[in-house]
């Protein structure tokens, strides 16, 4: 019998995990290649997970239901097509070769904190009386704990102070899960180790400690991408109110806002632009577009701004990877689209949109936010994003100030285009009160790395291109 390890793939940069919703094939039916296999749930995409190699499912090593941190063997399939036997206990498996690790082809390049593949398991040897704790060297042990741990969870570990050596794993070899360290935390009741400044007499005009996790009135919530510990306070809740989970979504997106405030320097700058040469271009255009069965938004105007700006900024096209600034060489787009009646938010990715036309940005906007409305999108529709724009307009508001979209430095959130009476001049060079479609730009930009004035010259050349956008562009 020749098995094969079918793992969680990363699903989208920065995902750490996923929820496995449903298996589609059980234990001891064959299954053909890129036959779909599971079904996945991320706070970014639901997909079916095609089958890596054609065979007989022979092992299922996590439930329905069940949170998987990526890289993670969740079954096993026989590439012989034998029976399907009796899962023996993991500690007793026998060693996979390397070479029978088949990760899916779905996999994109892991950040520090996505988990790596889970070890196999070691050959169960003849029970032995445990060696005494003074010749077990340092290194070895660490190297076992480290062996059965995730970067993400050393890190939580480390900030809590935990040695990973109490917490009783869960995983696949016993390994230390994330909700095994975070479970650990909670019921220890530990907090970060306090600094000497915080340890010192508190004076009338220093606030109370916070109660510690379980006493009336707080309640301690753990952020897994920040690894933060966040006290607030409990809600009472009064006869006639109703009271709802977060879904999945919200929690993840709760995590990454909070993860990027945490991380960037926020700042935000507004510029307010002129849309009448655009309503006049759109309106010239839009017959054209029809007759090729797409429709024109401002959206595409936009985007083409938005790639010029970058193209002579292109601090606003990159990311901070510690002490260094990567500068993407492709301009890839994020766009925030609002599903679920407005209750949640994706942000898939316009790939390489320095390269389309005004027709190709059009086609491509629509196809992605089409497939993100019918939770249709591929992984590769949601990864690599070097910029995101989203537009608060199209719900009326006039402007709105971004978060980041992490690993990126900077957003733009576009507000309502309408009407309004600004002083223009007219053929005489005379100061006169006209109507015009105007637009409030909001950059949001990480001031790690981007100072004020950039910002400025950034949205200054948006609005110098969409006020002068050339006619015979498509």
């Amino acid at each position: 019998m020749s098995k094969v390890d079918v793992i969680m793939p990363q699903m989208g940069e920065s995902i750490a995990e996923g929820t496995l919703t449903r298996w589609l094939k059980q234990i001891g039916e064959a299954v053909e290649r890129d036959e779909d296999l599971f079904e996945i749930s991320t706070d970014k995409v639901d997909a079916d997970i095609p089958s890596p190699v054609a065979g007989t499912l022979v092992e299922i090593l996590e439930e329905e239901g069940a949170t998987v941190e990526v890289n993670t063997v969740v079954a096993r399939i026989d590439t012989e097509g034998g029976a399907a036997a009796p899962s023996e206990p993991q500690a007793a498996a026998e060693p996979l070769d390397e070479a029978a690790a088949v990760v899916l082809p779905l996999a994109a390049e892991s950040d520090e904190e996505a988990a790596p593949p889970a070890p196999a398991a070691e050959p169960t040897a003849t029970p032995a009386p445990a060696p005494a704790a003074s010749t077990e060297g340092p290194e070895s042990r660490e190297d076992r704990i480290q062996g059965k741990s995730t970067p993400l969870v050393r890190k939580i570990a480390a900030e809590h102070h935990v040695n990973l050596a109490d917490v009783a794993g869960t995983g696949i070899a016993g390994r230390v899960t994330r909700d095994d360290i975070l479970a650990y935390i909670e019921t220890r009741g530990a907090a970060p180790a306090a600094t000497p400044a915080a340890t010192a007499p508190a004076t009338p005009t220093q606030a109370p400690a916070p109660a510690a996790p379980g006493q009336p009135g707080m309640m301690q919530v753990p952020i897994h991408g920040a690894t933060l510990d966040i006290r607030i306070p409990s809600v009472p809740i009064r006869e006639g109110d109703t009271v709802e989970e977060m879904s999945r979504v919200r929690l993840r997106t709760m995590e990454h806002m909070l993860l990027s405030k945490r991380i960037s320097a926020h700042v935000t700058s507004v510029n307010e632009i002129d849309f009448e040469h655009v309503v006049r271009l759109r309106r010239k255009l839009k017959p054209k577009f029809e007759a090729q069965g797409v429709k024109l938004t401002y959206g595409p105007f936009i985007m083409k701004a938005v790639v010029e700006a970058l193209r002579d900024y292109p601090i606003l096209n990159a990311s901070v990877d510690g002490t260094r600034v990567v500068y993407h060489r492709d301009i890839n787009l994020g766009i925030a689209v609002a599903v679920a009646d407005g209750k949640e938010l994706i942000v898939p990715v316009l790939k390489n949109a320095d390269q389309l036309s005004l027709m190709g940005l059009t086609t491509g906007a629509n196809d992605l936010a089409e497939k993100a409305r019918t939770k249709t999108l591929d992984f590769a529709d949601i990864e690599g994003g070097t910029f995101t724009i989203t537009n608060v307009g199209v719900f009326g508001n006039q402007f709105g100030m971004p978060i980041i979209n992490q690993p990126q430095v900077a957003i733009l959130g576009t507000g309502v285009i309408e009407k309004r009476p600004v002083v223009v001049q007219d053929t005489m060079g005379n100061d006169v009160v006209g109507i015009r479609h105007m637009s409030y730009f909001a950059l949001s930009y990480d001031h790690r790395v981007v100072d004020g004035a950039i910002a400025a010259f950034w949205l200054n050349k948006v609005k110098d291109v969409l006020e002068n956008f050339p006619e015979d562009v498509i």
